[in-house]
């Protein structure tokens, strides 16, 4: 269903009915949240952005499976805040592999014509991530040497850098926040990058409780003037779900075909805000087709008339993980 709407994305709501209405009568949670929302069948419900979206921390207490099957691995979250993490069941990694290439291809090009250098520090020193495993089939699937994962050694990550943008190669960083700063002070002692624009950086989002939360705008300032950049790309994902958004720049992401953002409003978790109106993230992700694909997140943002929308920062009874969560 899911690389079906790549060819078809007029029918997003058209699969997104179809799904809820298996998802009902597959995930019984899910069924008896909606029913515990009003809704008291699944033919009742319309348009997709009317769907019960599922809150995302019932990940962390629930089994959100789909039929009964033994997962090929499951994905699990941080917790920074020794809130519990979030388990998310992957009934077939080498799906769940194309499906994320394919959001990424889509916003950047093949992925085997590029270069990755991976800044995850918090991420690869702990196991069941989700980013991980994504960049880690980028990896290894890049026609051009020099792609790999960085922990905390900043020369050979800078070395790397310089030798690869001086070669000419299409090369994106990836970076936890955190550590991208951590980074950024490490070149500035250096020398910024000579060329400007010499390469995309890929922003993850999360300070996972290493540094004071900036806003947006400071931090693209700070890695801009660092790394002698235009512009910041940023990705949008989260372990319970299957796809990602991405924002080639000003933080204005954009979703793939099967996958789509709406926001509720604050005064009324289960109406959908004005296009432009601050509220909180529901994502609608039919590619997690074995696991609830409809999650209310805990994030505040904006959606806006032509599908783009922005995250705004943290709902302020949500723990800290590590997606983006900077307020602009």
């Amino acid at each position: 269903m899911a690389l079906r709407l790549f060819a078809e994305p007029d029918k997003f709501n058209e699969f997104a009915l179809a799904l809820f209405r298996e998802q009902w009568n597959l995930c019984a949670p899910f069924r008896h949240y909606a029913r515990y929302c009003g809704v008291q069948s699944p033919e009742a419900v319309e348009h997709w952005s009317r769907i019960p979206f599922l809150p995302v921390e019932f990940f962390k207490s629930h089994d959100l499976r789909c039929e009964d099957y033994t997962p090929e691995l499951w994905f699990e979250s941080s917790s920074t805040t020794g809130a519990g993490v979030s388990r998310f069941p992957l009934q077939h990694m080498d799906d769940y592999l194309g499906n994320t290439r394919a959001c990424f291809e889509q916003a950047f090009g093949a992925v085997n014509e590029k270069v990755f250098l991976c800044l995850l520090p918090s991420y690869l020193e702990r196991s069941g991530s989700s980013l991980v495993a994504m960049l880690n089939d980028w990896v290894s699937a890049t026609e051009h040497a020099g792609s790999g994962f960085f922990l905390y050694d900043h020369a050979a990550l800078y070395e790397q850098l310089l030798k690869l943008t001086a070669e000419g190669k299409d090369v994106q960083l990836w970076g936890v926040t955190f550590a991208l700063l951590d980074f950024a002070e490490y070149v500035k002692e250096r020398g910024a990058i000579a060329e400007a624009d010499a390469f995309t950086l890929i922003e993850t989002g999360g300070m996972k409780g290493r540094r004071a939360e900036i806003t947006r705008n400071e931090l693209h300032e700070i890695l801009r003037s660092a790394f002698n950049l235009s512009r910041i790309g940023g990705e949008y994902g989260m372990t319970e779900l299957s796809s990602q958004a991405y924002a080639p720049d000003r933080g204005l992401y954009r979703c793939p075909p099967q996958m789509q953002v709406c926001a509720m409003r604050s005064d009324d978790p289960f109406t959908p805000a004005e296009f432009g109106i601050t509220g909180r993230l529901c994502v609608a992700d039919l590619a997690s087709e074995h696991a609830c694909a409809f999650i209310m997140t805990s994030d505040a943002g904006r959606v806006y008339e032509d599908g783009s929308f922005e995250v705004l920062g943290r709902l302020d009874y949500s723990d800290l993980r590590g997606c983006n969560l900077m307020a602009p």
